[in-house]
């Protein structure tokens, strides 16, 4: 399985409308692409960084499945949450595979 994770470090000042954002509105446009099977958002509890810190993970269930993703809707999925949330979030994104 594939797991692609996006950490974000979101503005403690915005945190609560962006997670809203996150989960009304940015969740479910990813997950109309259809190529992820699953999602869990996770709040970083130790988080070393100012502000507040989750990790969302998309599971896809192979690497064409986000190879595809990543083509064809990651650069205007992240260019909309860019514009809405500009200079109050910082993100990075890891590429993982489970291990059996």
């Amino acid at each position: 399985m594939i797991i692609y994770n996006e950490t974000i470090i979101v503005d403690e000042s915005i945190y609560k409308e962006w997670l809203n954002w996150i989960q009304n509105v940015h969740i479910p446009a990813v997950m109309a692409t259809g190529y992820f099977d699953s999602y869990r958002i996770l709040n970083v509890i130790d988080s070393p960084n100012e502000g507040v810190t989750y990790c969302i993970q998309y599971q896809a269930s192979s690497l064409n499945n986000y190879n595809e993703f990543n083509s064809k809707h990651q650069q205007l999925l992240q260019a909309t949450h860019q514009q809405r949330f500009e200079n109050r979030f910082v993100m990075f994104n890891t590429l993982m595979q489970t291990v059996d």
